[in-house]
């Protein structure tokens, strides 16, 4: 079971004090973050590609790059790349240069993107936002496969036997496939053999188990060993030393974030009697002491199957001293108690999902 941090780099305005920080210093605090998380054992930490005033990291790649040479051993990802926007060429580029950077610890994780900023800078059109990301991502698996590529799409000028490098230290570099719980892309990435990210951000976690098994099927019926395939979550939560105080530190800034998005998307408003279910046993946050968040973990992958679970945090702006305290409890307290039940499992041969 791998255990990390997700985050979006929020530049919100504090939901105490109004106040707004710098793009150049939520950057820096990122940094620290990911130091951090290595320090403190955890495997994976993921950076969200955002375009907008309120998110400071719309180059995943480059953040990751600043913390690769001050970490050792955790892996370092885009959380999402927004593949539909971009030149595959040039992710592939980008990782492979934080894969040699990092000697070997550089993923991908390409999505559609649930934010569609990106569209209009980059120049595509929203009609085309499925065939782009299709189109894309094969492109891309190709660039992976070869050395030298020769491709014909409809979105992108075509190569003729051209040579994309850097190549990366990992052969092939990790691409995982992210997902909001649609059911076309789950298949997709089953039937293409991808690792799963699934964001599980709302209801409850139990209702993706279905999601994951559909995905399994999918990736047996291509011929791949279903068995092998790693299943990802996304979800958001923070850890305190009392389950009380976690909550009352993460509310306030998850409330602002949820109530911005959802004016922007429709959304019903979001009150603390919502944010308190959702941090209930069964509920998609996961906000409590560490061994509260543990359980939820051990949950989490006995009912639905995952594999690796990135903690996404935080949501909307929060001091960076509570960040670094949550990062600190999920590696030395929370995730102690998650691996040490696994391995108990493993020992005894009891089935883990």
């Amino acid at each position: 079971m791998e255990i990390g941090i997700s985050t979006f780099v929020e530049t919100t305005p504090d939901a105490h004090t109004g106040e707004v920080i710098s793009h150049a210093q939520r950057l820096r605090e990122v940094v620290e973050e990911i130091v951090l998380a290595d320090q403190v054992g955890l495997d994976i930490f993921g950076v969200g590609e955002h375009h907008r005033k309120d998110y400071a990291a719309s180059s995943p790649a480059l953040v990751l790059a600043a913390a690769a040479p001050q970490t050792k051993r955790i892996r370092l990802t885009s959380a999402v790349t927004v593949l539909s926007s971009a030149d595959p060429v040039r992710v592939f580029q980008d990782f492979a240069t934080l894969d040699g950077i990092s000697d070997g610890r550089a993923e991908i994780m390409a999505g559609r993107g649930s934010f569609i900023e990106s569209f209009p800078l980059f120049g595509y059109d929203l009609d085309d936002y499925d065939e782009l990301f299709d189109e894309k991502l094969e492109l891309l698996l190709k660039i992976r496969e070869s050395e030298k590529v020769t491709w014909k799409g409809g979105h992108r000028p075509a190569i003729r036997n051209l040579g994309v490098y850097p190549r990366p230290v990992q052969d092939p570099l990790p691409v995982w496939i992210g997902s909001g719980g649609n059911q076309e892309s789950v298949v997709r990435a089953g039937l293409l053999g991808l690792p799963l990210v699934l964001a599980i951000i709302g209801g409850r976690p139990t209702q993706f188990a279905p999601l994951v098994q559909l995905y399994k099927k999918a990736a047996e019926h291509a011929g791949h060993d279903a068995s092998k395939l790693p299943v990802a979550s996304h979800s958001h939560g923070f850890i305190a030393e009392s389950t009380d105080l976690a909550a009352d530190l993460f509310f306030p800034s998850t409330q602002a974030a949820m109530n911005v998005l959802g004016r922007e998307r429709g959304w019903g408003h979001y009150d603390r009697s919502s944010f308190d279910f959702a941090r209930s046993f069964e509920g998609a946050l996961y906000v409590g002491d560490p061994e509260t968040v543990a359980k939820k973990i051990i949950h989490l992958r006995k009912k639905v199957g995952i594999t690796r679970f990135m903690l996404h945090v935080p949501v909307g702006s929060m001091p960076h001293h509570h960040v670094m305290k949550a990062i600190e409890l999920l590696g030395t307290e929370a995730a102690p108690i998650v691996r040490e039940e696994i391995a108990r499992w493993e020992a005894a041969g009891e089935p883990q999902d």
